[in-house]
């Protein structure tokens, strides 16, 4: 059965690094289409040279394009802005649309969390680089656990840092921290994302710490372990930094946590780095391997859904 056909949105690092993955692995969906608003810009310039049909004319260039009526998904690698009037322009055409933005108008998706119950919704928001690292390890543990609070820490390269990270970190903190609940199943989240100007650039670096009630040590480290071996499925670069750590709190040692009172439990801290592929933007990107690596494995379950109702059809 031919493969589903697929355009990107966004020129810039991000859809450029998604662009290589989708052509060099291009899986169940083909590649159609990649969408600038620069027509000078490095992305459009490679997608020409592996024989993608491009424009520079934004989303309305996107509708004129000949095969425009044959895309079945739509990959938006732009900012959380822009996706707004793109959803609206693609919905209305009944295309499914994967938001690679914080714009967070569809519903938080993590593949190894909660893709499946998604694969019929418009769009699909991949919320951040450091939710698609770290929502997993905090959904591993309240896998086994009940969460009350989850805090996540995302250190990545500021010389990987572009224009559009900066412009969205108010989001990213936003979108990250609801995501932690909605998707990593803790009571309460939190975010915080670091750059760090380190030279050489470091690794994207994640710290997730989770205060939980109702499980011991082996069950978290062995949920932690098991998610760790199905988020490197599409992100090989993904590990643990080091052993997961325990801190026991007890009625001799209660945890204080203001405006929340005291904690008693495990507190886990878990240590992750992320490193890239290497496709398109340099290994120490990690944080933004893994959102196109993430975005790709999701638009591969969302193909595999349109050529399954195809072949019932």
């Amino acid at each position: 059965m031919a493969r589903v056909k697929a355009a990107i949105i966004g020129s810039g690092n991000i859809g450029t690094d998604l662009m290589i993955k989708m052509v060099k692995y291009p899986q169940n969906m083909e590649l159609a289409a990649v969408v600038g608003i620069d027509p000078d810009s490095e992305g459009l310039a490679m997608a020409r040279a592996r024989g993608v049909a491009t424009t520079h004319e934004g989303i309305e260039g996107l509708r004129r394009l000949p095969d425009y009526a044959d895309i079945g998904i739509v990959f938006d690698a732009t900012s959380a802005y822009a996706h707004k009037a793109h959803d609206a322009a693609l919905r209305a055409d009944g295309k499914q649309v994967v938001d690679l933005t914080p714009a967070a108008i569809g519903p938080f998706t993590v593949p190894t969390v909660n893709m499946e119950a998604h694969l019929d919704q418009p769009n699909v928001n991949m919320v951040t680089c450091g939710g698609q690292a770290t929502i997993p390890m905090v959904a591993a543990v309240a896998q086994v656990a009940t969460v009350r609070y989850a805090e996540i820490v995302a250190s990545v390269s500021s010389r990987s840092a572009g224009p559009g990270t900066r412009a969205n970190i108010d989001e990213f903190t936003r979108t990250t921290a609801r995501a932690i609940e909605v998707v990593g199943g803790a009571e309460t989240g939190k975010a915080i994302i670091i750059l760090n100007p380190a030279e050489p650039p470091m690794i994207m670096r994640d710290t997730v710490f989770t205060l939980s009630e109702g499980a011991d040590e082996a069950a978290i480290r062995a949920s932690v372990a098991a998610m760790v071996e199905r988020v490197q499925q599409y992100v090989p670069g993904y590990r643990l930094k080091q052993d997961v750590q325990f801190e026991r709190y007890g009625d001799n040692n209660r945890l204080h946590i203001p405006g929340r009172g005291d904690f008693t439990g495990i507190k886990t801290s878990i240590f992750l780095e992320v490193e890239g592929a290497g496709d398109y933007l340099p290994s120490y990107s990690g944080h933004l391997d893994i959102m196109t690596a993430a975005a790709k494995a999701t638009g591969e379950l969302l193909a595999a859904r349109i050529m399954a109702r195809r072949s019932a059809a």
